[in-house]
């Protein structure tokens, strides 16, 4: 019991970095520090992720949010000026009245999702409680999800990493990070 209240305040700890740290990216205006704070935002995402026993999400995210993405927006920051340019009051009021819509929809759909742990609920009705009850005879991979990103939708995954490949490799010839020579007049 000790180490299950441990771990709800790891959690929580977690989630207050999480705040913490969202807010101080909106509050930026230095464009190299969002970019540095999001990589961050990443990285304690992918905690979290470990702390909730979702190693696979956990990796995606360090990989992807953490990784690439810095990567990627640093190389487009390249192109771009370093500050950003303040915006007026009404995109900022446009900004909030999408966040309050976004959120009243959200709390609206929670009246309709199955109570936790409902072993009559969908999730636990169909297709899901067969692949619990295969993976440990077919494939002896402990964690469910893996073996099922791994095996069952292998080509699937395999396809999803050619996709994400083409589009880093796009966003690389477009910031023109293929070694563009300079033209001598």
């Amino acid at each position: 019991m000790a180490n299950l209240d441990l771990t709800q305040y790891l959690d929580y700890a977690l989630i207050a970095m999480l705040v913490v740290v969202g807010i101080a990216i909106i509050r930026m205006k230095n464009l190299f520090a969002i970019v540095m704070l999001t990589g961050t935002y990443s990285l304690l995402s992918a905690a979290w992720f470990v702390s909730l026993d979702a190693v696979d999400v956990a990796f995606t995210e360090a990989a992807v949010g953490a990784g690439i993405s810095t990567v990627l927006m640093l190389g487009a920051m390249l192109l771009t000026a370093r500050d950003c340019k303040p915006e007026g009051k009404a995109r900022h009021i446009v900004a909030l009245l999408v966040v309050v819509i976004t959120g009243a929809a959200l709390l609206y759909a929670l009246g309709d999702m199955p109570i936790y742990g409902d072993p009559n609920s969908p999730v636990n009705a169909y297709v899901g409680m067969d692949y619990v009850a295969m993976t440990p005879n077919d494939i002896n991979v402990p964690n469910i999800v893996t073996a099922v990103l791994a095996s069952y939708r292998g080509f699937d995954t395999l396809g999803e990493t050619f996709v994400v490949f083409t589009a880093g490799l796009g966003v690389a010839l477009l910031l023109g990070l293929g070694g563009r020579k300079e033209e001598e007049n």
